[in-house]
């Protein structure tokens, strides 16, 4: 079975064609900005399409010669929807912190307890999407009010390209209204509390499952064969765990602008310091530990305090210093982006500088202090319960010098299989189902 996979991240698309795991021909990247307006941070929906298409024409005319289309998203994405599958609002990203208050208010009326239970997770401003869908509801009512469909990115793709109105459970999920820990479907408790009509709301379908066939019109727009079956999708790094193998206490690492620690589960273990979904197929979840900027801090440094050097000359410096630290005073705490698993949000600084300090320092201790990060999510990971097997799978775009640096505080018995590009790869592990 060929498949066509389309990976959506918060600044590129990839596609590429995959049989059992192993990538046919190239892989085509095409990118678009992520928009950073004090607290809200968007990308431009249309972009997004303008660059799936892009990518998709790049590849020639493998993509319409597939089998099966398969989609990996990065989540939460939300967005409002028209009756056409236009998008009325921005793709509100994970790193997103308009709703802290909403969220605050949100969690004191319905109760901590009660929305774990439910969601599995606290309703996390930007990182859960019914903080997203509040703020809406409370400031731009209007959009709401032309409102016809809400989701997060698989739901606008297959409405662009197959018609259908799907979404999987890993993704609805993080939309925060979902009855995570038992795949109950939408919460009417929880959609009448916070103001959500269902009939607003996708169906809820497996990844694997077909959710739509492509339609003439997006046949023409895409560069694809009309009628090719295209399944519900799921969570990128989810479709990473799919490559890893989905078994109970597998542990992945993806690392690029964020860094994920993923544990495999049989069933949902909720934890307010936690990340709870489920992987997107049956009797399956994860737990999931995130540092909401790990490259990305990187590159901030790197454009921040080194914009004098080449790229070649910085990820030389960057490896120089991930092996070999500076001892300083100076130290970082490494919330460019908050926490994911914060309401009320924690905010980067260094300390302990001085007249004498030296930006190379306080590059050094960016770089340790995801080492410390890194270390201490696999310690919260740990305390769920499930054995973990000591096989790491790890992925994403990781910066030069940064893989023996997110590990060095971990058991030495570990061992590390690097694996490029999982969630395209992975998706070819889903088996297609009507």
């Amino acid at each position: 079975m060929k498949l066509l996979g389309i990976d959506v991240g918060s600044s590129s698309v990839k596609c590429g064609v995959v049989r059992a795991g192993k990538l046919i021909g190239k892989i085509s990247r095409a990118a678009y900005p992520t928009h950073y307006d004090g607290p809200k941070v968007e990308v431009d929906a249309e972009r997004i399409l303008a660059a799936i298409a892009k990518a998709i024409s790049d590849l020639g005319h493998a993509p319409k010669k597939v089998d099966v289309i398969g989609l990996s998203v990065m989540s939460p994405s939300w967005l409002a929807m028209d009756k056409n599958g236009r998008p009325l609002t921005p793709v509100v990203t994970h790193q997103d912190r308009r709703s802290v208050q909403i969220a605050l208010q949100m969690e004191k009326r319905i109760g901590k307890q009660k929305l774990l239970r439910i969601t599995g997770n606290r309703p996390y401003p930007g990182g859960i999407s019914s903080t997203t869908y509040a703020w809406y509801r409370r400031y731009e009512p209007g959009i709401l009010k032309k409102a016809d469909l809400v989701g997060h990115l698989n739901t606008l793709l297959h409405r662009r390209m197959t018609g259908a109105r799907v979404t999987d459970p890993s993704n609805a999920a993080f939309m925060g209204l979902y009855r995570t820990c038992d795949l109950g479907g939408w919460s009417n408790e929880l959609c009448e509390l916070i103001g959500v009509s269902k009939r607003l709301l996708p169906e809820v379908r497996f990844a694997n499952q077909i959710g739509g066939r492509i339609t003439t019109v997006a046949a023409r727009h895409f560069g694809l064969t009309e009628g090719t079956p295209m399944m519900v999708g799921m969570v990128d790094t989810g479709a990473a765990m799919m490559l890893a193998g989905p078994s109970p206490g597998q542990v992945l690492n993806v690392s690029g602008s964020t860094d994920v620690l993923i544990l495999c589960t049989a069933r949902a273990y909720p934890n307010e310091h936690l990340l709870t979904r489920p992987l997107g197929i049956a009797d399956r979840w994860t737990s999931v530990a995130t540092l909401a900027a790990a490259g990305s801090a990187i590159n901030w440094m790197q454009d921040q305090f080194f914009a004098d050097l080449t790229p070649a000359t910085f990820h030389h410096l960057l490896d120089k210093l991930g092996r070999k630290p500076i001892l300083s005073t100076v130290r970082f705490e490494p919330y460019l982006a908050g926490e994911r698993t914060s309401i009320e949000q924690k905010q980067a600084s260094f300390s302990g500088l001085t007249l004498a300090t030296t930006r190379e320092q306080m590059l050094s201790a960016v770089i340790e202090s995801l080492a410390e990060a890194s270390k201490a999510r696999l310690a919260l990971l740990r305390k769920i319960g499930v054995p973990m097997k000591p096989h790491v799978v790890v992925s994403g775009g990781l910066q030069a010098g940064l893989e023996h640096v997110l590990h060095r505080g971990w058991p030495k018995h570990w061992r590390y299989k690097l694996e490029s590009e999982a969630s395209l790869r992975g998706l070819s592990k889903l088996h297609p189902q009507d």
